[in-house]
C-alpha cells in the first residue's frame, strides 16, 4: 500500500517495454506504486513510438495484426506481473491490468472467451482483466469473477454504471463461493474538461465536478461492501496548468481505494501532495454543487453519456491505429 493506515493504493497508468526494465522496479523499490495499467492508448504509445518493440515484431512474421498486438502486450503484461509478483505474494496488490478487445464491448460471449484466454495464455494470477462498463460488459464482469479471474471494470462515469459492475462483481462472487479481487475505474479529469469552460463563464468554481462525481460514486461502491471489490480513480492527470499536478490524487483520497495515476502525476504527488483523506465529502456538498451546474445550463447526464461514448471509441480508435500499423 501507499498509505497503510488508508488501504491506499497507487498504481502507475502506464506500460512500456523499457521502462518495465528499469523505472518501473524503481518505483516499486522506492514504494511509490504497487500496481499497474495499461488499456489501448496506452500500448499504441508504445508500440508505435518505443524502439524496444522492433525486434519482437520483427520475429512474427506473418501472424495477423491482432495476434502480433497480442504477442507483444502479453509480453509486456507478463513482464509487469513478474516483477510486481512479491507484492501480490506479500497481499499488497501487485496487479496489472490487460484490456479485452473494445471492439468486443457489446459482444458479452465473446468478451468472456477473450478475457479468459488472455487470462490463461498469460498464466499470472496478478493479472486483472479489463471490462468496459456496457451491458454486455456486465455479464462478462460476472463470468469472469465466478471463474475466478480479477476483473478491472473500466470507463465508469455514472453510479448507474458503477452499481451494475458491483452486483455483477457479487453474483460472481456468490458462484465462485470466494472471494476474488475486483475495481471499479472512475473517471474523473475527463468530466472537469468537458464541463469546465461553461461553469467558468457562469461562475461556477471548475476543478470540482469529476471529484465530487467520483466522490459520489466512491460512496455508492463502499455501501454496497462486495468482497474484494473497491473503487479505483483513473483519468486522473491534470491538463490545466493551474492545478498541480498531482491534484485528482489529493483531492480523492479514500480508504480502501486505488488511484492510478500517469508516472510524471505520482512523482508530483510523492513530492508535494497533502496525503491526508478527503472522501467521503458530504453529500449536501454535492449536491449544492450540482444545482449550480445545472441552473448554469449543463444536462450533466448528457454530459456524462457523451464521456463513456467518447472513452469507448477513444479505446477503439487507439486498437484500431495498432492493428493498422502491424
Amino acid at each position: 500500500m501507499y498509505l497503510k493506515d488508508l488501504k491506499f493504493s497507487l498504481w502507475a497508468d502506464f506500460i512500456e517495454r523499457d521502462y518495465l526494465d528499469k523505472e518501473f522496479k524503481d518505483l516499486i523499490n522506492d514504494g511509490m506504486i504497487n500496481g499497474a495499467t495499461s488499456n489501448p492508448a496506452i500500448f499504441k504509445n508504445a508500440i508505435l513510438n518505443s524502439p524496444a518493440y522492433k525486434e519482437q515484431l520483427a520475429s512474427l512474421g506473418d501472424l495477423g495484426a491482432k495476434e502480433k498486438y497480442e504477442a507483444v502486450a502479453k509480453y509486456d503484461i507478463t513482464k509487469a506481473a513478474d516483477i510486481l509478483k512479491p507484492l501480490y505474494d506479500a497481499n499488497d496488490d501487485g496487479y496489472v491490468s490487460i484490456e479485452v478487445d473494445p471492439f468486443l464491448c457489446d459482444d458479452a460471449d465473446s468478451t468472456i472467451k477473450e478475457g479468459k484466454r488472455l487470462f490463461s495464455e498469460i498464466g499470472r494470477e496478478n493479472v486483472m482483466i479489463k471490462v468496459p462498463a456496457t451491458t454486455a460488459g456486465y455479464k462478462a464482469m460476472e463470468e469472469l469473477t465466478a471463474s475466478g479471474i480479477p476483473v478491472n471494470a473500466t470507463l465508469i462515469f455514472k453510479k448507474e454504471q458503477a452499481i451494475a459492475c458491483a452486483k455483477a462483481f457479487e453474483r460472481g462472487h456468490l458462484r465462485n463461493g470466494k472471494s476474488v479481487d475486483t475495481v471499479i475505474s472512475i473517471f474523473v479529469s475527463r468530466v472537469d474538461r468537458a464541463l469546465d469552460s461553461i461553469l467558468s463563464e457562469n461562475g461556477v468554481e471548475v476543478a470540482l465536478s469529476g471529484i465530487y462525481n467520483t466522490a459520489d460514486i466512491y460512496a455508492t461502491i463502499e455501501e454496497m461492501n462486495v468482497p474484494g471489490c473497491r473503487a479505483l480513480f483513473a483519468s486522473t492527470g491534470v491538463k490545466d496548468d493551474s492545478l498541480p499536478a498531482y491534484y485528482y490524487v489529493d483531492k480523492l483520497l479514500a480508504y480502501n481505494s486505488v488511484n492510478t495515476a500517469p508516472i510524471e502525476t505520482i512523482k508530483a504527488f510523492h513530492k508535494g501532495g497533502d496525503k491526508k483523506k478527503v472522501l467521503p465529502i458530504s453529500q449536501d456538498v454535492i449536491e449544492s454543487h450540482f444545482l449550480k451546474v445545472k441552473e448554469a445550463g449543463v444536462d450533466f447526464e448528457a454530459i456524462l453519456d457523451k464521456q463513456i461514448a467518447d472513452g469507448l471509441k477513444a479505446f477503439k480508435d487507439a486498437f484500431n491505429d495498432i492493428l493498422e500499423s502491424l
